[in-house]
């Protein structure tokens, strides 16, 4: 514990929604100079806990101070005066505005005639990049952004202000190892120079690695708070989910049966080249690599999203036309994207009306769709995958980030698919839901389905993976076995360091071409 007092304290404080408590008696101590961990599942009031700091949702009852002066947050506004900037999970940037005008929306440098001074807006948002390590350009617009870069630009928005509270919440779900690496940089010198941070992740290896404390939350309740060397991950995973979880990826054996999905030389130009794979009924094979090595463009192209150069795609023999995603679906192939917001999720629409858009014709009587039908087979596959929603008639926006994946992947799993291809599937999802998420891929391996999974998380490759096929730089340079995969042999080959394993058309057979 610092022998100085806290910047900002909570105490006691509680929020509902209608006849929802989101929290209830929470505490929290942030010092400077300090990162401070916060865990606990989906759902346990993490983000509205984010929401209390940033003065989008005043709190109920309780106190927050800063520097010990109680403070009332009645809007987004108070919490910058007060010193507190916060980064979310989902980045929320004006796609048709630059990435300079995103990062100083009102705070643009002014010139003359309180003219927007975009030269000194562009400088700055370039010193921001530099601090970064960031090779954004500033003046291209937000839209067409990668998650990753989202996020980048997210976190120079809140650099901007000069923090001396940062609230990071889960800001690196959708970074590479070496972009981690760099945003940790940065958080150091934020704390060398006095900041608070409040950092919010569910890979504990971070949470360990760049905390001094960490506490845990509970179906909006404060568990405890500990300092991070004397807590083990076993005993934090305990207290968040309040029972033991054993097996995290529950990877069970399966037959491989015959080729699903093949994949040859697949290419487009400056993305991805001379991709070849295959993937069999039975296995779960990862595709992992570093952010930008063109891993989600290669499924997006597979599925018919964006249309190859060259190449071809076909499953169980039955070659797709390019470009044509109604085709795949009907040869069997669903994608779970990375960006389930933007690219899984109708947001402001029900939760059995996202659950079943991929069947909305097959549920339709003479062009029809009949609402009971509907909520019928929403139902079906929210029970499947324990959906927790009060209602399917629920916008699907008010659901956690874990259901919401729940959501998409229902959707996906209604159409019975051959191959099924998801991206990124347990980013910023909870310990449980993300055992839950494995434990149904496993089970769908073993009903024959072809799984190729994209991970940048590499316990979650090394703990799911029959095969893992390694990206450096839009080609594919490595096809790993099981058994010889490990995190040194997954990462020499992502960054271009692997020798005596290039594999530019995998086989599928679990060895090198």
């Amino acid at each position: 514990m610092s022998e100085s007092p806290p910047i900002l304290s909570l105490r006691d404080v509680s929020k509902s929604f209608g006849a929802v408590r989101a929290l209830s008696g929470v505490r929290l101590d942030l010092y400077a100079g300090e990162a401070h961990g916060l865990v606990g599942e989906n759902g346990a009031g993490k983000s509205t806990l984010v929401k209390v700091l940033a003065g989008a949702h005043p709190a109920d009852a309780g106190t927050l101070t800063v520097d010990g002066k109680e403070l009332a947050l009645s809007g987004p506004a108070d919490a910058q005066a007060a010193g507190i900037a916060v980064i979310y999970q989902e980045p929320t940037l004006f796609p048709d505005l630059s990435v300079s005008e995103n990062i100083f929306m009102s705070r643009q440098p002014l010139r003359g005639l309180r003219r927007i001074d975009a030269k000194a807006m562009r400088a700055a948002t370039s010193e921001l990049f530099a601090r970064l390590g960031v090779g954004l350009d500033p003046d291209r617009p937000a839209r067409g952004l990668s998650i990753a870069d989202q996020q980048l630009v997210e976190i120079a928005k809140a650099l901007a202000f000069d923090a001396r509270v940062l609230v990071m919440d889960e800001p690196t779900a959708a970074l590479s190892g070496v972009e981690v690496e760099r945003l940790f940089s940065v958080v150091g010198s934020l704390r060398e120079a006095g900041a608070a941070v409040l950092f919010i992740s569910h890979r504990f290896d971070e949470i360990f690695t760049l905390c001094k404390r960490i506490t845990v939350l509970r179906d909006g309740r404060w568990v405890s708070t500990d300092p991070a060397t004397g807590l083990t991950v076993e005993e934090l995973v305990r207290r968040m989910v309040g029972r033991e979880v054993s097996a995290l990826y529950p990877k069970t054996a399966a037959d491989v049966g015959h080729p699903r999905l093949e994949v040859r030389g697949l290419t487009r130009h400056g993305v991805f080249e001379d991709v070849s794979f295959t993937v069999r009924g039975g296995e779960i094979v990862a595709l992992a690599g570093l952010v930008g090595a063109g891993r989600s463009e290669v499924a997006r192209a597979v599925f018919g999203v964006d249309r190859p150069d060259a190449g071809e795609v076909t499953v169980e023999g039955r070659t797709l036309p390019p470009g044509d995603t109604a085709a795949a679906i009907a040869a069997g192939l669903a994608l779970v994207p990375e960006d389930r917001r933007q690219q899984g999720l109708v947001m402001e629409l029900s939760v059995a009306r996202n659950a079943t858009l991929t069947r909305r014709w097959s549920l339709s009587r003479l062009g029809l769709l009949f609402g009971g039908a509907e909520r019928a087979a929403a139902r079906t596959w929210s029970e499947r995958l324990q959906v927790k929603t009060a209602r399917l008639t629920d916008p699907v926006s008010t659901l956690s980030g874990g259901n919401q994946q729940k959501v998409v992947l229902a959707k996906w799993l209604s159409t019975e698919p051959r191959v099924l291809i998801v991206d990124e599937p347990t980013r910023g999802i909870d310990v449980g839901t993300k055992a839950e998420v494995h434990r149904l891929l496993s089970e769908l391996a073993g009903q024959g389905v072809a799984v190729l999974m994209i991970s940048s998380e590499l316990p979650e490759v090394l703990g799911m993976a029959d095969r893992v096929l390694v990206m450096h730089e839009g080609r594919l340079v490595a096809d790993i076995p099981r058994t010889r995969a490990d995190e040194e042999s997954v990462m020499l080959a992502a960054t271009g360091q692997a020798t005596g394993q290039a594999a530019g058309r995998a086989t599928g057979q679990g060895g090198t071409a």
